[in-house]
């Protein structure tokens, strides 16, 4: 990290009197190096000046950061549902990147499910493509799916630009996208080796699931023991063996139990190339507060108790767990049931793309943590994940992409004011700290009407 710290620096404009298209001011910029007084200078999209607060770069605009706000790279969310075409009832390009940008989210990569069709072939992703092309408020990305029968589809959509490919090891909640077995995902992992690509799992055993007790009713301590941490251990010791195996990039997706954490850092440490993600909610919320009927908060791995989310933030702090995903995964009112609360029949999903950076902050101030950390889990490292070289960071050289955060600022979640396309999260209610102000896109500011953003490839723009 130092090294490519210095390297940044080494790469500060040295040409004070050139002008740029925007210039961002301020005693507070998030820097490779930490925050800084700086100004930045923007020029086609593209952050090509860095130098100290006061050198007075000229802009054709220039904005000048308040002293309670701070400048910091755009966040990147590699793990969202947009849901279009098909289900676009549940969530579409345009209100879900939308709610992105109004939570300082500048990228997102949208999940081959639960769009119809799911993206698990090249006319399926091109099918995507056209009917975001026109709608987006932020960079989006796709992954693609790796399904029973597709495996000769994955390098034709590897070579289309997708960032990755995901699999279930159980019933993904919808018949078009059925789920892998061991076999079947160790067969296509070793595909997947063949042109490093990566394998993100869900990582549920469905036949420890199959034989837990079942979901019934209203209260929440009976869908948390159909969903038992059993299942998530059983499968990511799996993943982690098939990894071993093939040679392949695998990745563990929402990870909800703790009790995998030894495993995982074993196998970090016998270099099994494996990353891991969680969410907000997992690390914000508890099983014991979840209201009776509260299928808001129902989804798949299930939020755990409060001495499981102690050592998840352990994992997450000492780098077991690599950065911190929405997993937005909205539906319609109805199919949460509300009215009758039954966890068995709600559609299993949080909704929160809008809140992640304010939840996050709000936990982690509590514990210490700084802010520089918090972006990091959720710009600088899915970034790189994904392979997204010129996201996740404020140094010459990378996209315009940035947030004007007010941490110290604060509100009250009102679902009437979220702009994803269903009023309905968890959060509802909740006072969080930190306030995104503002989002810059390419070095424009989203103003949430005209769509400005631009679909990714892999290495490249669509």
């Amino acid at each position: 990290m130092s090294s490519q710290t210095e390297q940044d620096q080494d790469r500060v404009s040295v040409l004070p009197q050139e002008r740029y298209d925007l210039v961002i001011r301020g005693q507070r910029v998030l820097t490779t190096s930490g925050i800084r007084p700086r100004e930045v200078g923007v020029r086609d999209g593209v952050i090509v000046a860095l130098q100290p607060l006061g050198n007075n770069l000229e802009g054709d605009e220039v904005v000048e950061l308040a002293d309670d706000e701070t400048l910091i790279p755009g966040l990147v969310d590699t793990h969202v549902h947009v849901n279009e075409p098909g289900r676009t009832e549940w969530e579409g390009f345009a209100s879900a990147t939308r709610a992105a940008a109004a939570g300082g989210v500048t990228t997102i990569v949208d999940m081959p499910l639960n769009s119809i069709p799911p993206t698990i072939d090249v006319p399926a992703l091109e099918e995507k493509r056209a009917v975001a092309r026109e709608q987006v408020h932020v960079d989006v990305g796709f992954w693609g799916g790796a399904v029973p029968g597709n495996t000769a589809e994955l390098r034709s959509l590897h070579d289309d630009g997708v960032f990755g490919f995901k699999c279930f090891l159980l019933h993904s909640g919808v018949d078009e996208f059925p789920p892998l077995d061991a076999d079947e995902m160790e067969h296509d992992m070793r595909e997947l080796a063949s042109f490093d690509s990566v394998m993100l799992v869900h990582a549920e055993d469905s036949r420890a699931i199959d034989r837990a007790p079942s979901p019934e009713g209203d209260d929440y301590a009976k869908f948390l023991a159909s969903r038992p941490r059993g299942a998530e251990n059983i499968a990511i010791a799996e993943v982690i063996e098939r990894a071993r195996w093939t040679g392949a990039r695998a990745h563990i997706l929402h990870l909800s139990s703790s009790d995998a954490l030894a495993m995982i850092r074993s196998a970090k440490n016998d270099g099994v190339r494996l990353t891991v993600e969680t969410c907000p909610h997992y690390l914000t919320l508890t099983a014991e507060e979840i209201p009776v009927g509260g299928t808001q908060y129902k989804c798949c791995p299930p939020i755990r108790e409060a001495g499981n989310r102690e050592l998840l933030w352990e994992g997450l702090i000492d780098g077991t767990i690599d950065f911190v995903v929405s997993d937005h995964s909205p539906s319609t009112l109805d199919l949460k049931d509300l009215e009758n609360g039954d966890f068995a029949v709600a559609w299993g999903g949080v909704s929160s793309l809008q809140l992640g950076l304010s939840l996050m902050w709000t936990e982690a101030r509590h514990r210490g943590l700084d802010l520089e950390t918090v972006v990091s889990w959720m710009s600088e490292r899915p970034a790189q994940f994904a392979g997204l070289t010129g996201k996740g960071r404020i140094a010459p050289g990378y996209d315009a992409d940035l947030a004007v955060f007010a941490a110290d600022d604060a509100f009250v979640v009102d679902v009437s004011k979220l702009h994803h396309r269903n009023p309905i999260t968890p959060y509802a209610g909740r006072a969080l700290a930190g306030v995104v102000r503002r989002t810059y896109l390419h070095g424009e500011v989203v103003d949430g009407v005209t769509p400005r953003g631009r679909l990714l490839r892999r290495g490249m723009i669509d």
